[in-house]
């Protein structure tokens, strides 16, 4: 077949393939057309799950008479003059290819008047050719139907879902653009049902966030009862929004939402950095929900880097990811007992706190000194005994911190503690885990941590491929205050050891480390490998199920729960304490009734 020049006709089919994928494609063109020219009220109509009509109604700035037939034309807009407005786009759309794209493969009919206008005018496309332009009665604003779509491009009508899978789209299409503009009125009707009420929100007139009331309309108020807001700031970037708890993860990514300079995208590297800013509050196999919010400069985003506009990239990708995991770690860092009372409570607790110093190597604290656990978490690994049986619980004072005080330890699994408002039940293992990883990652941060030198060195025996891991890496182990050696192809040297293992265990705790670590794939993230490793190892020297914990000793755990960050999740995502009310109580011995 010789080399020839495409005809208009399939030039313009082929550029609709690349914009116009299904019927939601259609209403997303057109809705952010809607919100490019100032819209403050938009409503879609739907029938036949959009392959029979797309209706897209503004109260917009309108288009005038003349400019209606070079709006239909190819590579027409008005948001781009020249090269250097590529640069810096602030507005949705800006190809131009989204109308004569849907008027290439539909029946097409655009009204339009723009403000001031005695009246409005009307065109239609058919398929790719122009009707006449005339005269119409018309609000100030722009409609546009679409219906009949692929009527003429049987291959690609054959692709299309079924009508309540093709409305879903477009309904989850609504939704995120309802969320990027609380001070835009959306409605989405399919027939005479109404799907979506979204009014615009006085409150967010000036706001570029989705207020309270948009969101609990679209993602229902049971998000907003369990988010957190976001707000944080650096130069030219802000983040702000919503993030769900740990403890209202997803089993699917359904309801993460993201929108750079108001523009919903689906974006990898900031879908990446939230990811790791819940890496160890989640547990695995759950997702977080969210709304986010990312405003940058334009000229440091290129929003034209994929054909349906849902990728960006940015100018320093390292800068913006670093920035949004920073932010969300400070988000969750405040999901402890009590929070902002229990900071309070738990500072003289914090007095000159770093690294904190163990207990040499043999020497447990007597009973009278149990109080110095609560500035030592490593003193709870070490003092473990049967508790006497004289010992009884104090009552909560007038003020109770927000854990209560320590009743007893059930199972030797559990803490049960009595608060002013009902009964605490901690998992004791879990909460110390927290405990251990924060002081670990806190020391890290410090400077080396206490270690110990071994007049003899440890030798285990690993497999090679353990060894091989194990030195690899080395630099998180020395970091974590061990030197090690290699002695031959399959044995381990421990020569020095963290100062928090003195008197514990030590080889069964590095071989489970080992174990657990050798069986993971490889992280991308240098900080989150790092982070692993020394929540693994937390988790192996923390307190375990059946050791007896005396009264003060579970006291001190629960004031250092609620002096620690993303105390209310261990690392692996799993809750550390839960609460029953004095009224559920009652409701479950029916009393009062």
């Amino acid at each position: 077949m010789p080399i020839r020049i495409l005809p208009d006709a399939l030039i313009d089919q082929i550029a609709a393939g690349e914009v116009i994928e299904r019927p939601a494609s259609v209403v997303k063109e057109l809705v952010e057309n809607s919100l490019d020219a100032a819209a403050k009220r938009i409503e879609v109509d739907i029938e036949q799950g959009g392959v029979g009509l797309i209706r897209v109604r503004d109260d917009g700035h309108g288009i005038a008479a003349e400019e209606l037939p070079v709006a239909i034309c190819r590579h027409a807009t008005s948001k781009l003059a020249e090269l250097a407005d590529l640069e810096a786009i602030a507005t949705l759309g800006f190809r131009g290819e989204a109308l004569p794209a849907i008027g290439s493969v539909s029946r097409l009919r655009l009204v339009s008047r723009p403000a001031g206008a005695e009246h409005g005018a009307e065109i239609g496309v058919e398929g790719g050719m122009v009707t006449p332009m005339r005269p119409a009665a018309h609000p100030p604003g722009t409609t546009i139907e679409v219906r009949n779509l692929f009527y003429n491009v049987p291959a690609r009508r054959k692709f299309v879902r079924g009508a309540t899978t093709e409305f879903g789209h477009i309904a989850r299409l609504l939704e995120r653009l309802a969320l990027s503009r609380s001070d835009v009125s959306f409605r989405l009707r399919s027939g005479e049902r109404v799907h979506l009420d979204a009014p615009a929100s006085a409150q967010s007139a000036a706001s570029e966030v989705a207020d309270e009331n948009r969101i609990a309309r679209v993602l229902g108020r049971a998000f907003l009862d369990n988010a957190l807001a976001v707000s944080h700031c650096a130069g030219p970037v802000r983040l702000a929004g919503w993030i769900g708890l740990p403890t209202a993860s997803r089993a699917q990514s359904d309801q993460q939402y993201w929108f750079v300079n108001g523009r919903n995208v689906r974006d990898k590297l900031l879908m990446s950095a939230v990811r790791l800013g819940y890496r160890d509050v989640l547990y695995h196999g759950r997702h977080p929900a969210y709304v986010l919010h990312l405003w940058l400069d334009p000229r440091l985003v290129d929003v034209n880097a994929h054909p349906a506009k849902l990728e960006v990239r940015f100018r320093d990708s390292r800068q913006v990811h670093e920035f949004v995991l920073r932010a969300i770690e400070r988000a969750l860092a405040g999901t402890r007992p009590g929070q902002a009372a229990a900071a309070a409570s738990a500072a003289p607790l914090l007095a000159g706190a770093g690294s904190p110093a163990p207990f040499p190597a043999g020497v447990l604290p007597l009973r009278e000194n149990a109080p110095s656990a609560a500035r030592n978490p490593w003193a709870l690994a070490a003092a473990v005994r049967e508790p006497r049986s004289a010992e009884q619980p104090a009552a909560p004072p007038a003020e109770a911190p927000p854990l209560g005080v320590a009743l007893a330890q059930l199972h030797g699994i559990y803490i049960l503690a009595q608060s002013r408002d009902g009964l605490i039940l901690v998992d004791m293992h879990a909460a110390h885990e927290r405990v251990l990883y924060e002081q670990l990652k806190a020391a890290r941060t410090a400077g080396p941590p206490a270690s110990q030198h071994l007049l003899e060195p440890l030798v285990l025996e690993l497999k090679p491929y353990e060894l091989e891991a194990v030195l690899e890496q080395r630099i998180a182990w020395e970091q974590a205050g061990f030197e090690l050696d290699a002695l031959g192809s399959a044995r381990l040297a421990l020569r020095r050891v963290p100062a928090l293992l003195a008197g514990e265990q030590v080889v069964d705790i590095v071989r489970s480390v080992v174990q657990e670590l050798g069986g993971e794939g490889g992280h991308h993230h240098l900080e989150e490998a790092a982070d692993r490793f020394l929540g693994t190892l937390a988790c192996r020297t923390a307190i375990h199920a059946r050791r007896r914990l005396t009264l003060p000793e579970m006291d001190a755990l629960l004031r250092q729960m609620e002096a620690t960050e993303r105390a209310n999740q261990c690392n692996h995502g799993r809750p550390t304490w839960t609460r029953l009310t004095l009224r559920e109580l009652d409701q479950l011995f029916l009393r009062g009734r």
